[in-house]
């Protein structure tokens, strides 16, 4: 057994360094510095949690992190990102300093939510990440209406809103993309589906196990995407940010992708086999990437470590800024609550 599991993966390392790029080679470098990063930013945010220097709830996002490198590429400046829980990566990806996601998990004062949100709750504004959000689901109408904004105000922007599949249950997902539909509006909603939400396998969810039929219902353009290959999700991002543009309205992507930890850091994900797992990582897309930029000339071994060198010692600092930076001041409960600077709390 061991044996032909062991040639199944050199198969699949094969497949990936005979691949031919369909990108240049700035946006391959792009990808793997991106994907590095946040690969070794969730690696050393799972180590600080077991330090029990970050708490509280705790989604990491390793696996998965061609389903945003891919869809940045893919898109425009100022066009808007919603997503759940599990949000770490895509303000990384969009350009929020690590220091200031490292310190959010920190709770401290310099975090991008002013560590008000922790985790689950990262917001920030100046690279149009409108944040993570803790109740399942609750982010696809709002996804919907960050669209409804964007093309009342005639922007020619979209927003993207991702989600897991655990989500798809929920009565806001199908309210979402009936009024998205009927008003044709500029978004592209996202399924994650890395399998088993929570830690029930979709297979014992749903008679439906192909998530983007799901859009069928309301004649949504709906397909899948084999999202370990973030060249796949480059291109079906793309493709669904061309129809929004051009008015012609939604489109549900369901990327095919997978988690290699738990749901969350207190899930030892024994409903999975090891088999299983190891032949997911046989298909990393860091790897993949990796492979096609060394088959191609593009740098070498050497630099590429140089490159993994930079973003631990990146990761690194955050840890430092986070570590050193203040908690909020107890006065900061008062703020970013109401609008008016001078609502009348009742303090004693």
């Amino acid at each position: 057994m061991a044996d032909t599991k062991e040639k199944a993966k050199a198969k699949s390392q094969k497949a990936k360094v005979q691949a031919e790029p369909t990108f240049s080679k700035e946006t391959y470098m792009w990808w793997y510095e991106n994907m590095k990063l946040i690969r070794r930013f969730e690696e050393k945010t799972g180590q600080l949690y077991g330090q029990q220097k970050i708490k509280g709830f705790c989604h990491l996002y390793i696996g998965q992190e061609a389903c945003v490198a891919g869809a940045v590429t893919a898109l425009e400046k100022g066009d808007k990102w919603i997503t759940a829980y599990r949000d770490h990566a895509h303000p990384l990806a969009l350009g929020t300093s690590p220091g200031a996601v490292m310190a959010e998990m920190f709770a401290k004062a310099t975090g991008c939510s002013k560590g008000k949100g922790g985790s689950m709750h990262m917001f920030d504004k100046e690279v149009n990440f409108v944040g993570g959000h803790g109740i399942v689901g609750g982010q696809v109408p709002l996804g919907a209406g960050l669209a409804f904004a964007e093309k009342y105000n005639k922007t020619g922007k979209l927003c993207i809103c991702y989600m897991g599949d655990g989500a798809v249950r929920q009565g806001a997902f199908h309210e979402a993309l009936n009024m998205a539909m009927t008003w044709k509006l500029p978004v592209i909603f996202v399924i994650e589906n890395n399998g088993y939400a929570m830690g029930t396998s979709v297979t014992r969810t749903s008679n439906v196990n192909d998530l983007y039929k799901l859009g069928h219902a309301y004649e949504m353009p709906s397909e899948p995407v084999e999202a370990m290959s973030v060249e796949n999700v480059h291109n079906a991002v793309a493709k669904a940010a061309e129809r929004a543009r051009a008015g012609e309205g939604p489109t549900l992507l369901e990327f095919k992708t997978y988690r290699y930890k738990g749901h969350s850091m207190s899930d030892p994900a024994k409903y999975r086999t090891k088999e299983e797992l190891e032949d997911y990582k046989g298909r990393d897309s860091i790897e993949s990437v990796k492979a096609t930029i060394l088959k191609n000339g593009w740098a070498t071994e050497e630099k590429l470590d140089e490159i993994d060198d930079k973003q631990k010692q990146i990761v690194a600092e955050a840890v430092k800024f986070a570590e050193e930076s203040p908690y909020p001041d107890p006065s900061e409960l008062y703020t970013d609550i109401y609008v008016e600077p001078d609502y009348p709390y009742i303090m004693d």
